[in-house]
């Protein structure tokens, strides 16, 4: 599976002739990483007396972005057989109208599916961002700019995968399917704005904070 590779191997294969894995797996190891970095940051605070007060809500958001993270690491797979599927189709014969049309509605359903990944992929992308916040308001201040990183590297794989759901969507014809995602990325896109700037801005103001204390306690 993809997820067992090594690194230098998953990057020499991302960066040799073969077209999967590609950048639909790539957006969702970027979210994975982001959330891997939030579990990170709870990791660190749980069992600190320092943070014993929100001990329970660093537990709670541990929880689903080990969630979520898992939730990424299908979705690189899925991604890769969802383009492996739509290759196939693409090579079905097409000699008579009949295999036209079989191969036409094949291909469909497959852009669709193809199409849906991503979409998932923003999705769970959205969520890592809505719990940033929270994570650089109560997480371990000597870590909170991986709740930083966390938030930037979730924005990317957003975005990202925004960009592969409208590329399939262009070949997409029928158009109840096709109006029914262009409202979602509408609505993923309205949800999205603004949180990797808020989480980014906590972790900035927690960090000159800090300074401020070492300065005045030196």
């Amino acid at each position: 599976m993809l997820k067992d590779q090594k690194i230098k191997n998953f990057l020499d294969t991302l960066a040799s002739k073969s077209p999967t894995p590609g950048g639909g797996s790539v957006a969702a190891l970027t979210g994975s990483m982001g959330a891997a970095l939030l579990s990170m940051v709870g990791n660190l605070t749980i069992g600190k007396r320092k943070y014993i007060h929100v001990e329970d809500d660093i537990k709670r958001l541990l929880k689903r972005s080990e969630i979520l993270r898992a939730d990424f690491e299908e979705l690189m797979e899925r991604d890769i057989e969802a383009f492996n599927q739509f290759m196939a189709i693409m090579k079905l014969p097409k000699e008579t109208e009949e295999q036209k049309e079989d191969r036409r509605k094949k291909m469909q359903i497959a852009l669709i599916e193809a199409a849906n990944v991503p979409l998932e992929v923003a999705r769970k992308s959205l969520e890592v961002l809505n719990i940033c916040q929270e994570v650089a308001n109560k997480g371990n201040k000597n870590v909170i700019s991986d709740a930083g990183v966390g938030a930037i590297l979730a924005e990317a794989a957003f975005d990202s995968a925004i960009l592969n759901v409208k590329i399939n969507l262009a070949m997409i014809q029928e158009e109840k399917v096709k109006s029914n995602l262009n409202h979602e990325i509408e609505d993923l896109l309205g949800l999205a704005r603004g949180k990797k700037d808020n989480a980014v801005e906590i972790v900035l103001k927690k960090n000159i904070n800090i300074e401020k204390s070492k300065t005045i306690n030196v």
